[in-house]
């Protein structure tokens, strides 16, 4: 960990500047085998199963029995839970629907907006070291409740051609069932293109190592749109001297355990709690099961105490993804941020609330990319169509100001539009 103390312009931004992204040149592996999927389907997938999962698989779609096989492995406890986190995110996602609302401009002219769902999406589930079926939730509901009408989940299996029961069992709750047991680069190539057995999309969502960012800005080259820029996952926590240090100490090592990459930020103006929390870190680490991850992390973490009145400038500068208040002034702050992909407040509101079971999405935009994305949501999953009706007398009164701009910008055929109905009335 990193203690900086009182930094001046120049050290506070050094301090905050994320570490460059891994820049190993990854363009010629990601076209290479998206050519090899889009020319071979099925069977370059297969082959780069082998190469990099080191499976044999003989069929890419997850099958009825396979699910209900996961389903039996689940425990009663984690179903009840995934079922809750369900129910809340269903709650908080069906309340982002817009009903549609005619808007009369001028009189005789109606225009009014309608959200479809888009067509066909593709989720991207990661589950490597953590199998991320929280994810199958913050993705799959909103995609059903907006009405996509196909939804695509790949995931990575094991060696034994398996996928992690929970989130095939979180898939079938809500009724996702083309699920297809492949992962990485391949994954994304698949979605794409489409295979004989994996369906092309028009959106692809979710999260990813770098082999996987990489493969989705490749297929938004090739005309498959994404959910946003990804990067490691980081959080900021803002605190004073009435803050409880192992409340503090326990989400930043919730993000530290993500991997080595996660990015873990204190901003304080007391440095007794920022010693008091690096004290509880020491002592928490030590009971973690992804401790020499947590650990790998928090050499690059950041424990900074600047003045109260800065607070504000450095969240917005930052613009981190997730950001978690514990002040006394946390309405203040609330009040001044403009920059961040999720906002915790208070002491009881951990960040481990919104990546399960609160009810908001918790893939959400990093890197400093929110301060103009925002994190997924129901909106992610629609796009939105204008509509406008005009009576007769609406063209006569409006067509008049549609002909003189018309015809000032020289476009006589978007004037004669108007001029022939209006002659015909």
């Amino acid at each position: 960990m990193n203690k900086i103390i009182d930094p001046n312009i120049e050290e506070l931004n050094k301090a905050l500047q994320r570490p460059a992204l891994d820049q190993r040149d990854l363009t010629k592996t990601v076209s290479d085998l998206f050519a090899d999927v889009k020319l071979n389907g099925d069977a370059a997938i297969m082959k780069y199963a082998r190469q990099f999962d080191q499976v044999e698989l003989i069929e890419l779609r997850v099958t009825k029995k396979e699910i209900d096989e996961a389903k039996r492995q689940v425990s009663h406890k984690l179903k009840s839970a995934i079922m809750r986190a369900a129910e809340n995110i269903r709650a908080f996602h069906e309340s982002q629907q817009e009903p549609v609302k005619e808007v009369e401009t001028f009189p005789g002219i109606t225009c009014w907006r309608k959200s479809i769902g888009i067509d066909k999406v593709g989720l991207y589930i990661p589950g490597g070291t953590a199998p991320l079926f929280s994810t199958v939730l913050m993705l799959g509901v909103p995609a059903k409740i907006a009405e996509c009408k196909e939804v695509v989940l790949c995931t990575p299996s094991n060696s034994e051609g398996e996928i992690y029961p929970a989130i095939l069992y979180a898939a079938d709750l809500i009724g996702i069932d083309k699920i297809f047991k492949v992962g990485g680069i391949q994954a994304i190539a698949g979605l794409t293109y489409g295979t004989e057995s994996i369906p092309s999309v028009y959106k692809i969502f979710g999260p990813g190592n770098q082999f996987v960012t990489a493969a989705k800005q490749f297929a938004q080259q090739n005309g498959v749109a994404i959910d946003m820029p990804a990067g490691p996952s980081e959080v900021m926590v803002v605190a004073d001297d009435a803050a409880n240090p192992a409340f503090i100490a326990a989400d930043l090592l919730s993000q530290a355990e993500h991997g080595a990459d996660s990015q873990v930020v204190l901003l304080s103006d007391s440095e007794e709690l920022i010693d008091g929390v690096e004290t509880e870190i020491n002592a928490q680490l030590k009971e973690l099961s992804r401790a020499d991850l947590a650990a790998a992390s928090l050499k690059y973490a950041k424990l900074i105490r600047v003045e109260s009145d800065q607070f504000i400038d450095v969240i917005n500068e930052y613009a981190p993804e997730h950001l978690i208040l514990s002040t006394r002034e946390n309405q203040k702050l609330i009040n001044g941020i403009r920059n961040a992909g999720s906002v915790f407040i208070g002491d009881y509101t951990p960040e481990s609330l919104g990546d399960y079971a609160s009810g908001t999405n918790h893939t959400l935009p990093t890197n400093g990319f929110a301060k103009m994305h925002s994190g997924v949501s129901l909106d992610s999953f629609v796009k939105k169509i204008t509509f406008q009706k005009a009576t007769k007398e609406g063209l006569t009164k409006l067509g008049p100001v549609v002909e003189e701009m018309a015809a000032a910008e020289e476009l006589t055929a978007h004037k004669n539009a108007v001029t022939l109905r209006l002659k015909a009335i």
